[in-house]
């Protein structure tokens, strides 16, 4: 399966990217498949995230294939009619340009462990800079998709490139006591908020009509906010969950309550506060969200006078 979804993956993002930058014929049909590909590839890993119980996760992969969908239609629709769609090809752009690092980093596994242990390291620091914790790291370990672990200097794939499925860990650092004791965390590579930030650089560089200079200040902005605010986020995780232990609340634990909801929800709204500051930046990533968000919006009637 995972075989199958990196193909989607390699697929997609190689159609998108090439309508995106190259004026070609059929560029609607290559970009509605590309579509497809690409939201199959977010699509297949739904059950994945039944099995962690992560309902925001859910919600956005079961969501990916019909988005999917309806955006290759619209394509194809608006070429047949002769039109061109900014927001769209901005959106193909966005999309190459958030999915390509992101991939790349999982499917390299020296990439990965370097930005896993860079993750860690720093929420280890607050966490001891505050006194909460004494804390260090454990050696860089990989789970493999049977289950069993192994550290990553034993790893028996490629460590430069890697497209085998793994297990739910991957490649991570657990976080041990000054006693070599663990304390049933790990850092995987899902907690660097590295989906997050690279979400904002790709809408940026897709941005074809703002300039350069204020599209670099709302990168200087939006990925040292992000980056900062995940750094917060990590450490209290670990901290609500060494100090709360024991609680339980409709069966979650304090670590599946504050990792898979609280700071789920917290993230989408700090993601919502910044989408605001760049609107008024870049008035033209505003104008683009609108005109995607115009077809799932009901129309105004239009009032003819008498």
């Amino acid at each position: 399966m995972e075989e199958i979804r990196v193909l989607f993956a390699i697929i997609g993002l190689l159609l998108l990217g090439i309508t995106f930058h190259f004026k070609i014929s059929y560029s609607a049909i290559i970009s509605a498949i590309g579509w497809l590909s690409i939201s199959l590839y977010f699509f297949l890993d739904t059950p994945h995230y039944i099995e962690l119980s992560d309902p925001v996760l859910i919600l956005f992969s079961a969501a990916s294939l019909p988005l999917g969908i309806l955006v290759g239609y619209w394509t194809i629709q608006l070429q047949k009619e002769g039109k061109e769609e900014g927001a769209l090809t901005w959106l193909q752009g966005c999309v190459f340009w958030s999915a390509l690092p992101y991939l790349a980093a999982s499917w390299v596994p020296y990439l990965s462990v370097g930005i896993v242990w860079f993750t860690a390291v720093q929420a280890v620091f607050i966490l001891r800079m505050t006194g909460i914790a004494d804390l260090t790291l454990g050696p860089a370990q990989v789970e493999y998709s049977d289950g069993t672990t192994s550290l990553f200097t034993e790893f028996t794939g490629n460590p430069w490139l890697y497209l085998e499925p793994l297990g739910e860990g991957g490649f991570f650092i657990p976080i041990i006591t000054q006693d070599g004791s663990p304390i049933g965390v790990s850092i995987i590579l899902a907690c660097s908020a590295l989906q997050s930030m690279i979400v904002f650089v790709g809408a940026l560089i897709s941005l074809q009509i703002s300039p350069w200079k204020m599209r670099l200040r709302a990168l200087f902005i939006t990925i040292p906010l992000i980056h900062f605010l995940n750094v917060f986020r990590n450490a209290g995780i670990i901290y609500l969950d060494m100090s709360y232990r024991d609680w339980n609340w409709l069966g979650m634990s304090m670590f599946e309550f504050s990792h898979s909801y609280a700071a789920k929800f917290g993230s989408l709204v700090a993601m919502f506060l910044i989408a605001i500051v760049l609107f008024e930046i870049l008035p033209e990533l505003h104008k683009n969200i609108l005109r995607l968000m115009e077809p799932f919006l009901p129309k105004k009637k239009k009032i003819s006078a008498s």
